[in-house]
């Protein structure tokens, strides 16, 4: 897997060896705003619809475990269609099944914020996943046979890599500040902005040149890879317990304490911000102290922040001493663990493979929210929190959902420890 130079700066000037600074041309930059641009919207979908669910479940008077549906409909066509994607693209080239799904992702942007329908909104959402992931692995593919190898392609990747990392930040903050002016906003902003990079990709996305067709890797022998099965799991669980734990909490804050999306989404930034400025520069922290100790050590932050969620009366603490620490928790888990998560899932298989590997590490990661958004919201519409009455019995609708989270969790470091376990046992010589 492709690592990007997190210390470089896009615009200082790139040297190969033997020659002088190279500077990117006009339609580079053109080509990278599209690409960079692109999966920015791509990453913000993740999380723009979080803190404005409860709205769109009032709006079409829904139960917590259909509203839960938008959000989740994302990441279903998202992890259905990377594996079948990859091989439509390596038939069709690279640049039409870009330009298509970009197309569809403008039209699926507009269908959803005028939709009338909860239905027709899901849909719109489980499109616009399966737009994401036709786009988002071939804009690194464009980019690694666009730019040269070296400074160069590591500078596009890193800047690639950067709007990727932030988008869930940007997500968040933007449905905050939408929700109030109506939850429609949430849905229809993307449109002009996907449409302008739809026509300036027409112009600047290159013309596939002839492609040779990977040979097919089987899944079984995938799926018998136990660093890959290890990394895949753990990240299913990284993320399908991180969503869910931010899914219930939205839920309490909001129809329980009478919190607005704003603060919602600001009470969320100690979750995601430390990710958005730390992922470009976790490579030296990798090659210092090694993917299997990084995982345990950031599946145990975020144990740690799900059990401490359990502990603090379903959430109702004073922000300092109750949300503040779990969101600081739960965030320094993806610190830790996120980048090793992908690294070490990208170093368990022969270069040949891995474009297949990360593609089911990818599906295993976005059907890890699907579950537990769907079991979470499942367990809380079964408590019927709204109905009930008295502090004691909210607190005992929230306590299932949330004993879920922290026992997945406990799950994903077990998976981790012994990830550990079986490192050491590699390393250690043989008597």
């Amino acid at each position: 897997m492709a690592q990007a130079s997190a210390s470089s700066s896009p615009s200082a000037p790139a040297t190969h060896a033997g020659q002088g600074p190279v500077r990117w041309r006009p339609g580079q930059w053109l080509l990278l705003s599209v690409l960079a641009g692109n999966m920015l919207i791509d990453a913000l979908e993740v999380s723009v619809v979080l803190v404005t669910l409860p709205t769109i479940g009032h709006a079409f008077h829904l139960s917590t475990w259909a509203t839960q549906w938008v959000m989740g409909g994302f990441a279903l066509g998202f992890g259905a269609a990377l594996i079948p994607g990859a091989r439509l693209t390596t038939a069709l080239g690279r640049r039409p099944v870009y330009l298509t799904a970009l197309l569809a992702f403008t039209a699926a942007s507009l269908a959803g914020g005028l939709a009338t329908d909860p239905v027709v909104l899901t849909v719109t959402r489980v499109v616009k996943g399966v737009c994401a992931a036709l786009t988002a692995p071939t804009g690194l593919a464009i980019i690694t046979t666009t730019f040269r190898e070296g400074p160069e392609r590591s500078r596009a990747i890193s800047v690639y890599s950067f709007f990727g990392a932030i988008g869930f930040t940007a997500g968040l903050l933007l449905s905050g500040l939408l929700t109030p002016a109506g939850w429609r906003w949430v849905f229809l902003f993307p449109a002009p902005v996907a449409l302008l990079l739809l026509l300036l990709g027409v112009r600047y996305i290159p013309r596939d040149g002839r492609r040779v067709p990977s040979p097919a890797v089987p899944l079984r022998r995938l799926l018998r890879n136990g660093r890959l099965m290890r990394s895949a799991l753990g990240a299913a669980v990284l993320n399908g317990t991180f969503l869910g734990l931010l899914f219930i909490v939205t839920f309490r804050l909001q129809t329980v304490r009478g919190w607005t999306p704003w603060g919602t989404a600001l009470a969320f930034l100690p979750a995601c911000v430390p990710l958005a400025v730390s992922a470009l520069r976790s490579g030296p922290l990798v090659r210092r102290f090694g993917t299997p100790r990084l995982i345990a050590l950031g599946a145990a932050a975020a144990c740690a922040g799900d059990v401490l969620a359990l502990r603090t009366a379903a959430l109702d603490a004073p922000y300092p001493t109750g949300l503040l620490p779990v969101t600081a928790l739960v965030g320094a888990g993806f610190v830790f663990a996120f980048v090793a998560l992908n690294t070490q899932a990208g170093g368990s298989v022969p270069a040949e493979q891995r474009g297949t590997a990360i593609a089911l590490y990818q599906t295993a990661v976005q059907f890890g929210a699907v579950l537990m958004l769907g079991s979470v919201s499942a367990l809380l519409a079964a408590g019927h929190p709204g109905r009930a009455v008295g502090a004691d019995a909210l607190a005992a609708a929230y306590r299932p959902p949330l004993l879920l989270v922290a026992a997945v969790a406990a799950a994903g470091l077990l998976i981790a420890l012994g990830g550990l376990v079986a490192a050491g046992s590699r390393r250690r010589p043989p008597r």
